[in-house]
């Protein structure tokens, strides 16, 4: 969001970024040049955080001047939806997921038709629809009736970070990174245990999430605090030294709903652009950019297997370095420049 909203900041839009605050919430970016507003809700999850939050986004937004509204997944287009249809403005829909395959929905039968039964209201009177790869794209098309576009969830290219740029965290080995929400279906606990099977190695999980708690006890459970570091949330500033210097990126996931299988995580061109090989879920957006680019190993989310496979590439300095050397290539068009054209000239259509 902060690379879209600065984008069009850029290019003489004024945008205002509008989100919730938590008890946990870092302070604000304040060099960014767009304008951060954080709403305070009562509920912080379930059912009666997401009403009242689309309640309270409802009046705030009223009593704004703007004439386009951007809702961000399922979760903020009600509010959306009914400001634009009160103030007779754009709606645009910009979907980072598959909103009801996520884990977290898809098996909850009434949560999920709540959420469809938005989307079916909503999205098909969005003025522009976009969302982060192709697959997604052609499944909300047939799924909504509305044209989706695709503006993929990459970083802004890289420039050299030093190896000394890490000293502060108190890592003395090289390791393996997991960055990004600790929560269902990530194989996270698989990528855990596979580390009774991985020497001299740490496995450094940055970010936190519902699994938070389950994670680090099951860290204690096995003894592998030696072997295992939560560093919690990190700043994209600080996120980007640390994948720099990782020496593997694991991206894996269960196929627990349609969100996951369809995926085009920004992780996983985070490692491109860093030239750092990536273990990655053998899924359909993921094979097609690997069978162009030979830039990752592509497995099966089992503790047997991420640990061989981590051991494999640890040792195999060839395999290794032509990973390595794939993901720089590729990183050449999976990166913020590219995409940010795309969406200059999609909003240049309706504003």
């Amino acid at each position: 969001m902060q690379r879209i909203c600065s984008t069009l900041s850029n290019a003489g839009y004024e945008v205002e970024l509008v989100g919730r605050i938590l008890p946990t919430s870092s302070e604000l970016n304040a060099s960014l040049n767009f304008k951060q507003t954080r709403i305070k809700c009562i509920f912080n999850k379930g059912k009666l955080f997401y009403l009242e939050y689309n309640i309270r986004l409802i009046f705030y937004l009223l009593n704004q001047k703007f004439n386009t509204i951007c809702s961000i997944d399922l979760d903020t287009l009600l509010a959306g939806g009914i400001v634009s249809k009160i103030l007779n403005i754009n709606l645009f829909f910009d979907a980072h997921e598959h909103f009801t395959e996520v884990p977290e929905v898809t098996n909850r039968k009434f949560t999920k038709f709540i959420w469809s039964k938005i989307g079916k209201i909503f999205i098909p009177k969005a003025k522009l629809c976009y969302t982060v790869g192709p697959a997604l794209a052609q499944l909300f098309e047939e799924l909504y009736n509305n044209k989706f576009e695709v503006i993929l969830n990459v970083p802004i290219k890289n420039e050299h970070v030093s190896n000394n740029d890490i000293s502060g965290y108190n890592i003395n080995k090289p390791y393996i990174l997991y960055q990004g929400a600790l929560n269902k279906s990530r194989g996270l606990e698989q990528s855990i245990m596979a580390m009774q099977q991985v020497e001299n190695t740490l496995f450094v999980i940055a970010g936190e999430g519902d699994l938070s708690l389950e994670l680090r006890d099951l860290v204690k459970q096995n003894n592998l605090e030696n072997k295992v570091m939560f560093l919690g949330f990190i700043k994209p500033t600080e996120l980007k030294k640390l994948t720099a210097n990782a020496k593997i990126g694991l991206n894996l996931l269960e196929h627990n709903g349609e969100s996951y299988y369809y995926s085009l995580a920004n992780k996983f061109f985070d490692y491109l652009q860093a030239g750092v090989p990536c273990l990655c879920a053998n899924f359909p957006e993921y094979i097609a950019i690997n069978n162009q680019y030979n830039c990752c190993k592509l497995i099966n989310c089992e503790v047997n297997t991420v640990a061989n496979e981590i051991n494999n590439l640890l040792n195999n300095f060839e395999e290794y370095s032509v990973l390595s050397k794939n993901a720089l290539t590729a990183s050449v068009y999976y990166n913020w420049s590219v995409e940010e054209d795309k969406l200059l000239k999609m909003y240049e259509k309706y504003i």
